[in-house]
């Protein structure tokens, strides 16, 4: 039998205690994986893929092995796995197979809302000790300066969406807000009651993506081929150990991010920066 690095096999979990576990988790990444909704994702190419290709090289220097011979090393970005633990009950889990409707997962839960926050993190801001360059770092563009209040957030959004295609970017435009502003954002009204949201979703011919781990908020071209995530192993539940009460388990992934086209984006800050 061959076993997978996840070690889900050795987990005393049923059949049906996986397929809770897994939908679960899946529910709770998709609405807070904001970043995905935003960028190029490609893959996923397996827990053995190592490495994205950035198709440059830099000359080798000092003496070759051999005379008359030159060298060149191929450039890369190492991929980073990322995981987070987290644990159930062996009795939630039973109660679940006698069918409970309503086990407790809070653990895995905090456990996805967690990994989702450092991706964005990640893919919005960079992730300096993996060698990841976020949107909002590599951007030339000035940040737009926050402002009192959100009614006046359309002009914000426009005077980006404006510089954005000044520099020849085009659209759809996509916004990702931070929780605190998506919530003011979606909660707020115009003059005659017409929804801000829908204001801003007009001014960009995009979406509105709430994503937990962004500061402020960030207007992105859509248009494709600017932001390019590459995953390796996609998100997963493994296996870790267990006792007599719980089961510990974990999500994982591989990944890593570039930005192709620095200017495709600008961000807006919030009171955090």
């Amino acid at each position: 039998m061959t076993i997978n690095h996840l070690l889900r096999e050795h987990a005393p979990i049923s059949d049906g205690g996986w397929r809770l576990l897994d939908q679960e988790a899946r529910e709770r990444l998709t609405v807070a994986l904001g970043a995905r909704k935003m960028v190029d994702f490609a893959g996923p190419y397996g827990w053995e893929y190592s490495a994205t290709n950035l198709g440059r090289t830099e000359r080798v220097t000092g003496p070759a092995p051999a005379d008359g011979v030159a060298a060149r090393r191929r450039g890369v970005l190492p991929l980073v796995e990322v995981r987070a633990p987290f644990k159930v009950s062996r009795m939630e889990l039973l109660d679940h197979d006698r069918g409970a409707a309503d086990v407790d997962l809070t653990d895995l839960d905090e456990a996805a809302l967690q990994i989702a926050i450092a991706e964005n993190s990640a893919v919005f801001h960079g992730w300096r000790q993996v060698g990841i360059t976020g949107v909002t770092s590599a951007t030339p563009h000035a940040p737009i300066a926050r402002v009192p209040d959100f009614n006046d957030y359309p002009k914000r959004v426009a005077k980006a969406v404006s510089a954005l295609l000044q520099v020849g970017i085009g659209g759809p435009f996509g916004l990702a807000l931070g929780p605190g502003h998506y919530t003011a954002v979606v909660e707020a009204t115009e003059h005659g009651g017409y929804l801000l949201s829908e204001h801003l979703r007009k001014l960009l011919g995009g979406p509105i993506i709430w994503a937990p781990g962004v500061r402020g908020a960030i207007v992105m071209s859509l248009r494709g081929g600017d932001f390019l995530f590459e995953s390796g192993q996609d998100l997963s539940v493994g296996y870790d150990r267990h006792d007599e009460e719980f089961v510990y388990l974990y999500i994982e992934q591989s990944f890593s991010f570039r930005v192709a086209t620095p200017e495709a984006a600008i961000h807006l800050t919030g009171s955090d920066g």
